[in-house]
């Protein structure tokens, strides 16, 4: 029964951040008894590659492709994207969907399968662009063309985790994200700023539990 209940998280972070922002939440996830991977994506946090070495968003999210990669067959983990971070763990349920329990998706950029990825509001590419470090310039941006299949992506089941004073997606912008994927599941978390992992830890922590136990 122990086993059963113990899930694998596998936290992303958004630009410009590193593993090092999930500390208050992977102790509390850790400390109920899960197993935690939180990655440092490419030439972030304490990941060896330099920034000047990124040619595209495939590099960029090839630390998390290479997670996924190395889980057993069989096994199902629960994605955990912050911001930008939504777009990796949707390219991941993408191509590993059989290994995805479920892809939370903490105001964060949630890609739906009927349209390009294009058709997101350029405020979310403004966003984006403003959180880029300088000397990044990636070729293959995830926003042109397709990127997720309604096969593969949309066969995951994904919960969009709304916080209600993020100030750099504000509200009214997540509830745009998740209206363009109908069946989404919605949790809240109130006074949630954008970095809710360090300002609301516990509850999401709680929230995520409910959602893994949900989700097996």
């Amino acid at each position: 029964m122990e086993e059963e209940s113990k899930k694998h998280f596998i936290l992303v972070h958004g630009m410009c951040h590193g593993a090092w922002c999930w500390y208050k939440l992977a102790t509390l996830l850790r400390s109920a008894g899960q197993r935690v991977t939180a990655l440092d994506l490419a030439a972030s946090g304490v990941h060896p590659k330099r920034l000047d070495e990124l040619r595209s968003f495939s590099d960029y999210f090839a630390p998390l492709m290479e997670a996924m990669a190395s889980i057993p067959s069989g096994e199902r983990v629960v994605l955990v994207g912050h911001s930008y971070g939504g777009y990796g763990i949707a390219l991941a349920a993408e191509k590993f969907p059989e290994k995805v329990s479920v892809a939370v998706f903490v105001s964060a950029t949630m890609p739906g399968f009927s349209a390009p990825l294009s058709a997101i509001e350029q405020e979310d590419l403004t966003l984006a662009t403003m959180l880029v470090r300088p000397g990044i310039r990636l070729q293959d941006d995830p926003t042109s063309g397709d990127m997720v299949t309604k096969e593969n992506y949309g066969s995951v089941s994904r919960v969009f985790i709304l916080c209600k004073e993020d100030l750099c997606l504000e509200e009214n912008f997540q509830r745009s994200i998740i209206a363009e994927s109908p069946g989404v599941e919605v949790k809240e978390i109130e006074a949630a700023d954008h970095m809710v992992m360090l300002s609301k830890p516990k509850e999401l922590c709680n929230l995520l539990l409910e959602i893994a136990n949900k989700y097996k």
